[in-house]
């Protein structure tokens, strides 16, 4: 069972910036690779940003490529997502997801260790 810790949620102003954390209590076969995902108010969850153990393939959403980075700390067992030039339809929790797929898509049904989420909310 990997557990999984987010940090770094919070309010800005749109153009703001805010990094996202994420601790793994492993980094094993289990979380080989690493994705986020975020879910607006009334809206469906969906994926953001992925990463595999060896930092390629990254795989980012259509509506934050130029903005959002994923990347990770191998050492410290954590993935994070550096947020720039944030919206306000940014606006939403954000989870982080592990899972053991080569593939390292931003689908859901590839990860089944998730976390508890941040929340970030972006004011205009």
């Amino acid at each position: 069972q990997v557990q999984l810790v987010e940090s770094g949620g919070g309010s800005v102003q749109a153009g703001g910036s805010l990094r996202l954390s994420c601790v793994a209590s492993e980094y094993s076969y289990r979380s080989v690779c690493m994705a986020w995902f975020r879910q607006a108010p009334g809206k469906e969850r969906e994926g953001v940003a992925a990463i595999y153990r060896g930092g390629v393939p990254t795989n980012y959403d259509g509506s934050v490529k130029g903005r959002f980075t994923i990347s990770q700390d191998v050492a410290k067992h954590t993935l994070y997502l550096q947020m720039n030039n944030l919206k306000p339809e940014d606006t939403a929790m954000y989870y982080c997801a592990a899972g053991s797929s080569l593939f390292c898509r931003t689908r859901q049904d590839e990860y089944p260790y998730w976390g508890q989420g941040t929340q970030v909310t972006v004011s205009s």
